[in-house]
């Protein structure tokens, strides 16, 4: 009946109880749409959304999603990421084993021998020792329970950290695929207007020889050559950085990046689904891992408050000893078990202290959460409405390639013919040129665009 006893008075020590705050959402104010939306999208908007997709249903290149693959297997922030996993985790394994006792083993062999004295004759003992203790720290306050949450919900944080890495990289190396292929679009424009002009210029020298026009004309029909042939050892420049730069992302050193589609002929919707803002709270890691810091923050409250109240530990030892002296004729055995109440009385405001600032970090921490879903309310917002203008910019600007093709033919039609100077030939094929570029910077945009879409609607983490 005393075993049965002191077992229940152990078990209601170990369970106790745990003080400090149980943890609760904080409110937040949630709109019911994204501004940016596009207007025919109705009122109540459907749950689909674009950051559900897994990132290579969005980016359906071969060439891009080989890359994506390599970087993230690779590339040195995910793997600092997922090391930062194992601490956590190993953190939680050291918050936890603080909740159970400590068993330690011991064992000790004397063997010893004294001469001969005027008053003991000579004698050798043989003493061997063999105990296990027990301490046991009870958490009857919650104090390591607390801990323990706290550590879980900082490994939980790590974890959404290392899926904000993975969104951020994937959408990285999104976009600087992009920008390359956008590169290689102005070179190849580059170069096909400077073939173009060099044939032009040709004919305008053979004119000019034959006194049909003047120098001018060949001076003129020159800037033209070289305004194109200036462009290509600059965009050549910008193309071996941009590779270097994507070679870094992929974590490989600085080198080629094969490619796939055109820029061009990157598929990607008109109008893409944001879903319902809610959901955001759940699918974007930033947020997540918000959350989970403050979770932790608000677990440390009840550490620092189980200091105000008594620590109860209990030791135990058992073992037996072989005989050493005369006194002992066998092997004896022993045990002893003790228990503990420390109770702070006088810390200085230590204590006290702790609590106050365990309660300002969570505050902090709420402010921080909060700050974190407006901001990214406010990124979806910008992404949107940034996408749908480069849209409608793209559209413009090919128009305006269309209409500035025209004019730089007709202007050469009007000046094989004799009707106008070279002049009108040289503004004509500077607007026709410009423009094109402009259209190929204007569909980098569009599809960068639609990058930052899908990395504001938190998607992009999902890994197959």
């Amino acid at each position: 009946m005393r075993r049965l006893i002191a077992l229940s008075l152990l078990m209601l020590l170990g369970s106790g109880c745990a003080v400090g705050p149980n943890y609760r959402r904080p409110a937040v104010d949630v709109p019911a749409v994204y501004r940016g939306s596009t207007p025919q999208e109705p009122a109540q908007p459907a749950t689909e959304s674009l950051g559900d997709q897994k990132w290579w249903g969005v980016f359906q290149d071969k060439q891009l999603q080989d890359l994506i693959h390599i970087a993230l297997q690779q590339n040195y922030d995910v793997r600092i990421a997922a090391t930062r996993i194992l601490e956590a985790r190993a953190q939680v394994g050291i918050a936890r084993a603080d909740q159970l006792p400590t068993i330690s083993g011991g064992a000790q062999a004397v063997n010893e021998r004294y001469a001969d004295t005027k008053l003991f004759p000579q004698y050798e003992t043989d003493a061997n020792q063999v105990d296990l203790s027990v301490a046991w720290d009870l958490d009857f306050w919650g104090k390591y329970r607390r801990a323990s949450e706290a550590a879980r919900a900082n490994l939980l944080a790590t974890e959404w950290a290392r899926k904000a890495v993975i969104s951020t990289l994937v959408s990285d190396v999104a976009t600087a695929y992009f920008q390359l292929r956008s590169l290689d679009l102005q070179l190849e424009i580059s170069r096909r207007t400077l073939a173009s002009r060099k044939d032009s210029l040709r004919l305008t020298q053979t004119l000019a020889n034959g006194g049909a026009t003047s120098m001018l004309d060949v001076r003129q029909a020159e800037q033209l050559v070289f305004t194109a042939a200036e462009t290509i050892p600059d965009l050549e420049r910008q193309i071996e950085q941009q590779e270097n730069f994507l070679s870094t992302l992929l974590g490989n050193n600085p080198g080629p990046i094969a490619r796939g589609m055109k820029l061009t002929e990157q598929p990607h919707a008109p109008d893409v689904p944001a879903g319902l803002p809610s959901s955001l709270l759940e699918r974007r890691p930033d947020i997540r891992e918000a959350e989970a810091q403050l979770i932790a923050a608000n677990a440390q409250i009840g550490v620092a408050k189980a200091a105000y109240f008594p620590d109860i530990s209990l030791t135990g030892t058992a073992g037996f000893q072989s005989p050493a002296l005369s006194l002992f004729t066998g092997p004896s055995g022993m045990w002893n078990l003790a228990g503990s109440l420390v109770q702070p009385i006088f810390t200085g405001g230590r204590i006290r202290s702790g609590v106050k600032y365990s309660e300002a970090r969570k505050q902090e921490l709420v402010l921080t959460y909060r700050r974190t879903i407006q901001q990214a309310f406010r990124g979806v917002s910008d992404a949107l409405v940034e996408y749908r203008k480069d849209r409608e910019f793209r559209e413009y600007q090919q128009q305006l390639v269309l209409s500035a093709q025209d004019a730089a033919q007709l202007s050469e039609t009007r000046y094989r013919g004799g009707a106008t100077s070279y002049l009108e030939v040289l503004t004509n094929e500077t607007n026709y040129f410009n423009a094109e570029l402009g259209l190929a910077q204007a569909q980098l945009n569009e599809l960068a665009g639609l990058v930052s879409i899908y990395r504001n609607l938190g998607g992009g983490w999902q890994e197959q």
